[in-house]
């Protein structure tokens, strides 16, 4: 990344200092150029999604991981990716994601900006994590079509209203950034970056431990996710019986099911995206 201008990292910006959406995208466009020469690690997913790495630097909370896959139209076409990482992002993943139980939005700035709360849950004796983000998205339909997604810590400890709209639960940090771009015969690219802290008792090495392939899986489950659910929404959309009125929200959906049974207890508890991981609470 450049020396100059915006930084990307684990240190939370304030809801009153938050940067412009174009000095946002443009210091996630840098740290995606960068990942180019980050040092290569393991292959996951049947050699399907690589992984690189860049150890923590002066201006760093954290080092930084990379994962990077290539998909046909039969994995999702550009549109279906965008539709579920560009646009309501937070609600999506905690479809495919399983550690994360609730999603709140706490405030939208823009129609390309908004502030997120996401709660994961773990197995004991690991606590349960919050994360707060701004999410920061940008489209470019030129061909070939590209789509950036930055996420960043937020610290809303200066607004007490939207403070009590966070999950209650020990607070990690991540920063994020996603590329979404068409390779040509319907084949897409789809490269992530991340840097976090799971925060509490969790040593940080042992979250690094595990970090390329905790993320390499959500591919596969964002996946399995989206081959499962291809088709529905359309039908979904639907009259229902008379009287029935159907949840506005995926976030309501899912608060309106009965949560699945926790898994066995476990050394090591893993939680796909910010990486909170370990064996502590």
């Amino acid at each position: 990344m450049s020396d100059t201008g915006l930084y990307l990292s684990i240190t939370p910006w304030k809801l009153s200092e938050i940067p412009s959406e174009q000095e946002i995208i443009e210091a996630g466009k840098q740290l995606l150029e960068s990942t180019k020469s980050w040092k290569q690690g393991k292959t996951y997913q049947r050699n399907k999604v690589k992984t690189f790495h860049r150890a923590k630097g002066p201006r760093d909370g954290t080092a930084w991981y990379c994962r990077v896959s290539e998909h046909t139209k039969e994995d999702a076409t550009f549109e279906e990716f965008w539709s579920k990482l560009g646009e309501n992002k937070a609600e999506n993943e905690m479809q495919f994601i399983p550690e994360i139980k609730k999603v709140t939005l706490i405030k939208r700035i823009s129609p390309t900006q908004s502030v997120w709360s996401l709660y994961y849950q773990f197995p004991p004796p690991v606590s349960p994590r919050v994360f707060t983000v701004v999410q920061t998205t940008w489209l470019s339909t030129d061909t070939p079509r590209t789509g950036i997604i930055v996420s960043n810590p937020i610290d809303l400890s200066d607004n007490a209203e939207y403070a009590k709209m966070e999950g209650k639960g020990v607070k990690g940090r991540y920063v994020s950034v996603e590329l979404l771009r068409e390779l040509g015969d319907g084949r897409v690219e789809w490269r992530m970056a991340t840097s976090s802290t799971p925060g509490g008792k969790i040593p940080q090495f042992v979250a690094d431990s595990s970090m390329a392939s905790t993320i390499s899986r959500d591919v596969t489950h964002f996946l399995e996710w989206l081959h499962k659910n291809r088709g529905k929404e359309s039908a979904s959309q639907a009259p229902g019986p008379p009287g029935e009125t159907a949840p506005s929200t995926t976030a309501e959906v899912h608060a309106a099911a009965p949560e699945e049974p926790a898994a066995p207890n476990a050394s090591v508890a893993e939680a796909s995206g910010p990486g909170a991981t370990g064996t502590a609470a």
